[in-house]
């Protein structure tokens, strides 16, 4: 293939659109878009333009191969601009190394694949929305290319972390032939350095029970994370022995949202619910352990009222002492 010339791109775009229409239209225009973007980048990798005689030469073009690329618009058939005699190779930075799907098809491939769509049902969708004819074998390509992805993130260097919040909710799960419920183990950390917020992995088991957590746990102190000044958490036993034995030296709060929840469980009415949470919510919001134990004793709190028996249950986590301690 020999160099094309550029001057006339944005008439060429015009005329394609008018002659094909906007459906067909389209994938015509990004290709040469993107092959004119492309032979812009080789003229910038060799210092000198198509037949210019320079001495900042560092190499000649040599002609272009062929290439098909997958996207959200349909298949693009692009022409890849090949260099010789130089010391660096040419690689355009519009393509991925190897890859014949584009980051926005990725992408909704990957979202599919997280939200537990079948291969098949996601060739299937692609077909109908993009027009593409993607095997389930080519989508089981990317979604494993997905985990090596997901697999150097969750396994990547952590910085020290200043405070720790460990939660976990519940997936389906294909294993085995079978579906069932499994826990999503999650971390996310404060960073010691500058403060800011962060996800620092995620584990996916079978339970909740001591030895995943502890497992966890014990590998994001193996990246980094160090010995955090406050580790924040609901009151699962086996999280909470997983963290005596892995982080006995950071102390523990008790999630101010998770105590919300189990407290509604002692409220004798639906109705009653909204006004328990506003009092909980106002005890924790409390600037000092005194002004806690006096609203500990108002509203719903109060022994004359209907739903005082909230305080006789003598749950823990509703002391003045305990919520104010959650607070930290």
């Amino acid at each position: 293939m020999t160099e094309r010339p550029q001057d006339n791109l944005a008439d060429d775009a015009i005329k394609t659109l008018l002659q094909h229409g906007l459906g067909q239209g389209l994938p015509r225009i990004a290709e040469m878009l993107l092959n004119a973007a492309m032979c812009f980048e080789r003229s910038n990798h060799l210092n000198a333009a198509p037949y210019e005689r320079a001495q900042a030469r560092t190499g000649h073009a040599n002609g272009f191969k062929p290439r098909s690329l997958q996207t959200a618009i349909g298949e693009l058939n692009l022409a890849l601009p090949q260099v010789r005699g130089c010391t660096e190779p040419f690689r355009t930075s519009l393509l991925e190394s190897g890859s014949r799907t584009d980051r926005s098809l990725k992408a909704a491939i990957a979202e599919m694949y997280l939200q537990g769509v079948s291969t098949r049902r996601v060739s299937k969708v692609l077909e109908e929305l993009c027009g593409l004819d993607i095997t389930s074998t080519q989508v089981s390509r990317l979604t494993a290319d997905l985990d090596t992805e997901f697999n150097l993130w969750r396994n990547r260097p952590l910085p020290e972390i200043a405070h720790l919040i460990l939660d976990a909710t519940y997936i389906k799960v294909r294993l085995n032939g079978s579906v069932r419920d499994c826990a999503a183990l999650i971390a996310i950390g404060v960073r010691r350095d500058d403060s800011k917020r962060m996800i620092l992995g995620v584990s996916c088991s079978l339970s909740e029970a001591e030895p995943h957590w502890r497992d966890f746990i014990h590998s994001l102190k193996q990246r980094g994370i160090g010995i955090p000044d406050s580790v924040t958490s609901d009151a699962h036993e086996g999280l909470k022995a997983a963290l005596r034995a892995t982080l006995n030296a950071s102390p523990w709060q008790r999630c101010q949202f998770h105590l919300q929840q189990n407290a509604q469980a002692y409220v004798p009415s639906l109705a009653m619910r909204a006004g328990v949470a506003r009092d909980i919510r106002s005890v924790f919001d409390s600037s000092d352990l005194p002004q806690a134990e006096a609203r500990l004793v108002t509203g719903h709190f109060k022994r004359d009222h209907p739903g005082s028996k909230l305080r006789r249950q003598n749950h823990p986590p509703l002391s003045a002492r305990g919520l104010v301690a959650i607070m930290g």
